[in-house]
């Protein structure tokens, strides 16, 4: 089980210019990204012939080969023998696109024969200006900011060193100026555990930054948001900073253009992809890591868990039986990582039950359970009840109509929630071919997803919008926190549970595990149809909670199909009322059951 860090850098560029010592550059880069591209450039005055530079070639060439030994470096095997060198590093970066560009301050600006400005006013891409020593450890790093751009920029810079700490030195100004372009970043930085957050209010920046300084192993800072004219500086605080500070600071600006509004709230508003990158980069496992199913079991004993699977279904009898056997066997006989299988039919027509019991699983019929209740159709009824007849710790929930079976569609759900105990829900996600006339499609299918769900949770709950497959019907959960959720009776289920746990947990609690590849039956168009019409609903009722405020009218929950039959097209109108389960701990059947 390897350790997960965000790393917003996943390519940095340095350049390795003759005449310059790069050791605090690279380290710099080396710390930050998972790969560094050194390009070599060799500066030739206007005076000298460019074929003066033949020997400095060779020599950084040398330097290049003896660097790329190293981690994570590889190099350029071009050396740029140039009078304009920034002009060829600038196409250096177009080819190869890096997410940040790192240069040592000042050095390797008088080595290119360019200033702050040349590079900040209209920079390549994402770029970070090193001042040195850079320090072999960090444990510590402050972070100033006012907000905007270049303060994103440098918390994910400064999160992706990894620090014990970082201390988002929040600098507030006197007078009229305006705070708004950091109520953007503080929604974030409240959800980040590492980000100490210290507000201050001051006339003088760059005074109040050096006075904090000397606690801290390295600042990382934002250069000025403003165009600038000044062929030496890159404004005024990150100048002071880089000259006076008596340890290594790194200074960033981003390639984003500025906003018109310069003032205006909405510019911190962006931010919120870095608490999604970071859940991301930490909270995204591949079900290969989860292979070795002794190590679970180890994991389940050590914690003393017990772990229920059930399964729904619904007229399944093509793949019921498959499903069942693969698991069983794999997971229950051979390895005992399930404590129990059960069948959650939703009263099937055809012979789904008959083949569940041949293979000797308990069988509920979801709409006998419960009666006093009532029945009601759909697929989140038949998970909500799943929890009355099931005892583990642990719930997982396998849809029954995968034609691919295989063990890991468990267990890659099920090992995030045993190695890390603050994890509370795991949701699945795989290629889902989609065939399309007589072609399959690899990377097809999810089409309720991509034309539904995701446009509405980057619109309304953007933190999830780092879920790749929020529908997925293969996902894991503490019952401790499943039992305090309501259940959406029908197709909005897994949409309702995602935005519930993540407002009752927060996003840290969620987890999603790459499952490969998942072949099913593609449900018709209109089926779909009806799916988002559910979703839809879902996610209003979401927000009038949120809200405190009615949106949805009862006239609203009938669908009307347009229907095509016989060269001619009518109406036909459905209810799809997509109605919630009280949280299951409030059943006083269940509460009954629990303590027995």
């Amino acid at each position: 089980m390897q350790k997960r860090g965000f790393a917003s850098v996943r390519t940095a560029l340095v350049p390795i210019v003759f005449g310059c010592d790069h050791t605090t550059v690279l380290n710099a880069a080396q710390a930050l990204a998972s790969e560094v591209i050194l390009v070599g450039i060799v500066n030739i005055p206007p005076t000298e012939p460019l074929s003066t530079g033949a020997s400095k070639a060779r020599e950084i060439r040398r330097q290049l080969r003896e660097l790329s030994a190293g981690p994570q470096l590889r190099y350029k095997a071009l050396v740029h023998v140039s009078r304009t060198p920034w002009k060829d590093l600038q196409s250096a970066i177009a080819a190869d696109a890096p997410d940040l560009l790192l240069l040592e301050w000042p050095c390797h600006l008088e080595a290119l024969g360019v200033s702050a400005a040349d590079v900040l006013t209209h920079p390549p891409c994402d770029v970070a200006l090193v001042r040195g020593p850079f320090p072999e450890t960090i444990q510590s790093v402050l972070v100033p900011m006012r907000g905007g751009p270049h303060a994103e920029l440098s918390l994910r810079v400064g999160l992706s060193l990894h620090p014990s700490q970082i201390t988002a030195l929040h600098l507030t100004q006197k007078g009229p100026t305006s705070d708004a372009p950091f109520r953007g970043l503080e929604r974030i930085l409240s959800r980040l555990p590492e980000v100490h957050t210290l507000s201050t209010r001051t006339t003088d920046p760059a005074r109040t930054i050096l006075r904090h300084a000397p606690k801290f192993d390295l600042i990382v800072m934002g250069a000025t948001a403003q165009p600038m004219r000044s062929k030496i500086s890159l404004g005024a605080v990150a100048d002071r900073i880089l000259q006076e500070s008596p340890g290594a600071v790194i200074a960033v600006k981003t390639h984003r253009p500025m906003p018109v509004v310069p003032h205006d709230e909405t510019i911190g508003t962006q931010a919120i992809s870095i608490l999604v990158d970071k859940w991301f980069a930490e909270n995204t496992f591949h079900a290969g890591e989860f292979e070795d199913l002794w190590q679970l079991v180890a994991l389940k004993e050590a914690q003393n868990l017990t772990i229920s699977l059930a399964l729904p279904a619904l007229n399944e009898e093509e793949t019921v039986g498959r499903v069942i056997k693969t698991l069983k066997r794999a997971l229950l006989e051979k390895v005992p990582l399930l404590d129990e299988i059960v069948l959650i039919d939703s009263n099937s027509i055809d012979h789904t039950r008959e083949i569940a019991t041949r293979h000797n699983i308990p069988i509920h019929i979801h709409q006998e359970l419960l009666p006093d209740l009532g029945a009601r159709r759909g697929k989140g009824e038949a998970l909500w009840k799943s929890l009355l007849v099931t005892r583990g710790d642990i719930v997982v929930w396998i849809d029954t109509d995968i034609v691919n079976i295989h063990p890991r569609f468990v267990y890659g759900v099920l090992g995030p929630l045993l190695a890390n105990s603050h994890i509370q829900f795991v949701k699945g996600f795989y290629r889902r071919p989609l065939k399309v006339g007589e072609k399959i499609q690899a990377g097809g299918g999810g089409r309720v997803t991509e034309l539904t769900a995701r446009p509405l949770l980057n619109l309304f709950y953007p933190e999830l919008s780092g879920v790749v497959q929020p529908l997925s019907g293969e996902y894991a959960g503490r019952r401790s926190a499943l039992e305090q959720l309501p259940f959406f009776s029908g197709y909005g289920v897994e949409t309702g549970l995602l935005i519930d746990i993540f407002e009752k947990y927060g996003l840290e609690a969620i987890a999603q595990t790459d499952l490969l590849e998942r072949i099913h039956h593609n449900q018709s168009l209109q089926a779909l149809s009806k799916m988002s019409f559910a979703i839809l609903q879902v996610v209003i009722r979401r927000l009038e909670r949120r809200y405190g405020r009615a949106i949805l009218e009862d006239v609203n929950r009938s669908m009307k199909l347009i229907r095509y039959e016989d060269g001619n097209y009518f109406l036909d109108v459905e209810e799809i009322a997509e109605r919630d389960r009280p949280p299951m701990i409030e059943i006083p059947e269940y509460r009954v059951r629990r303590v027995q």
